[in-house]
């Protein structure tokens, strides 16, 4: 009989105390995934798929070491716990590794709370091709649109447990929906491409097929016969699309691995103005039908509401329990790993507080200036916050967008940008980072 993942992380454990493990915990994900393709009107590829991963952690002192395996054989795991006491006694000392202390540890969860999973069996492949098909066919029926490049369909279930020697088990289940289309529109160097898609934990959430791909060939349509902007001062318009990769930049340097590391360009700005007043940055890892939602994080320690940004003033870093400790501090419960890797601080649910006004309402705001609705590549100096991405969207003149963008840089100071930002009230309250269209003044373009 297949042994469960709390039954595997519980071996696991035992084979590491045997070989000589002082402390270590486990994690084991094991899961199921269904992915359909269609091209021109047919079944281009399907792919049905399970596996299980295994990952060690151990501890001897203040050396530790990771082993990862997909082999849940008992002889396996005696294997793994072998190899990883070896490799920690060769291990360089940490002082600041090790496992939370019993009163550190969740005691309670309400993981039915959360809808992680829609339970039950799983789709129907022929209802994934069908949805495929139909996103096919309703990006194919805008007028322009000369191919679609993938038309896919997916669901994924996943059974996660973290187990530790300070006597932490606990574990919950995901489920996942997917539906994505790319269209390409135009011909020959004239050629563009974009692609809308969805997914959801509850296939009842998804929006439809049709509208998925007959979005994804309105913007492909919309992206034709683009034009460089002008070399110039301007106001940028980040569309709700990409917003949430400023916000990320953000998030990055207000991670405690990278404050500790002297790598942040916010490292000297706990407790100082980031963002305008008015605005906060909110993490909550306990939001219902969020995909990266989480009862406790990789480490065993209960979650929790927190401002990250609270009325535009920095308010803490995002730690796991290693690096708080090295900071002097004390964990946000923000440890998240893979089976093979050891913990690192990382959120989950975050949000920006919206703004009043609509993206059409900034767009008049801005007057002439740019809409970006991709970018591409990053040059960003993580200790000084210099800023610099190619990027495309649409040229805006009197409030009015007037063609296409592309092949453009825009550039400034994430210092700047993030204090001057402008929000608007489009943000999709289902995403994992709720982030509206954002307006940034005066940065530099690099064009024609």
């Amino acid at each position: 009989m297949t042994q469960t993942p709390q039954a595997l992380s519980q071996a696991l454990l035992d084979a590491a105390r045997k070989a000589g493990a002082d402390d270590a915990d486990v994690m084991v994900v094991d899961g199921r995934s269904i992915s359909i393709d269609v091209r021109e009107g047919r079944l281009e590829h399907a792919e049905r798929a399970e596996g299980i991963d295994l990952g060690l952690r151990v501890l001897l002192g203040k050396r530790q070491a990771m082993v990862s395996s997909s082999d849940a054989r008992p002889e396996t795991l005696t294997t793994m716990a072998e190899r990883a006491v070896a490799m920690a006694r060769e291990a360089p000392e940490d002082p600041h590794i090790g496992l939370a202390s019993p009163e550190q540890l969740a005691q309670t969860w309400d993981i039915a709370a959360l809808e992680l999973s829609e339970g039950g069996d799983e789709p129907d492949p022929a209802i994934l091709q069908r949805d495929a098909l139909e996103a096919e066919a309703a990006c194919l029926a805008i007028k322009g649109v000369t191919q679609v490049q993938s038309a896919s369909a997916g669901y994924g279930a996943q059974r996660v447990h973290l187990a530790a020697s300070n006597g932490f088990s606990g574990g919950y289940a995901r489920s996942s929906h997917s539906l994505y289309a790319v269209a390409i529109a135009g011909t020959g160097s004239g050629m563009e491409r974009e692609h809308d898609g969805d997914s959801r934990i509850f296939a009842a959430d998804m929006r439809s097929a049709e509208d998925i791909g007959r979005t994804a060939g309105e913007r492909a349509i919309a992206a034709l016969n683009a034009r460089q902007p002008r070399t110039g001062a301007y106001p940028v318009l980040f569309d709700e699309r990409i917003s949430s990769s400023l916000i990320g930049h953000l998030l990055g340097a207000a991670n405690g691995a990278s404050v500790a590391r002297g790598q942040s360009f916010l490292r000297d700005k706990l407790g100082e103005q980031v963002l305008p007043r008015g605005l906060s940055l909110i993490e909550d890892p306990l939001r219902p039908r969020i995909g990266s939602s989480r009862p406790f994080d990789a480490e065993g320690l209960p979650t929790a509401r927190r401002a990250i940004v609270e009325d535009g003033v920095l308010m803490g870093w995002t730690l796991d329990l290693a690096t708080a400790r090295k900071l002097e501090m004390k964990s946000t419960a923000s440890a998240s790993r893979s089976p093979g890797g050891a913990p690192s601080p990382s959120t989950s649910n975050v949000a920006l507080t919206q703004g009043e006004q609509s993206r059409d309402d900034l767009l008049a705001q801005m007057g002439t200036g740019l809409l970006v609705t991709s970018l591409i590549g990053s040059t960003v100096n993580p200790n000084t916050g210099d800023y610099s991405r190619g990027a495309s969207g649409f040229w805006v003149e009197n409030g009015e967008i007037k063609w296409p963008v592309n092949e453009c840089t825009i550039a400034g100071n994430l210092h700047d940008m993030l204090r001057g930002l402008i929000p608007a009230n489009d943000a999709r309250p289902w995403l994992s980072r709720v982030v509206p269209s954002l307006l940034v003044e005066g940065l530099t373009l690099a064009g024609a």
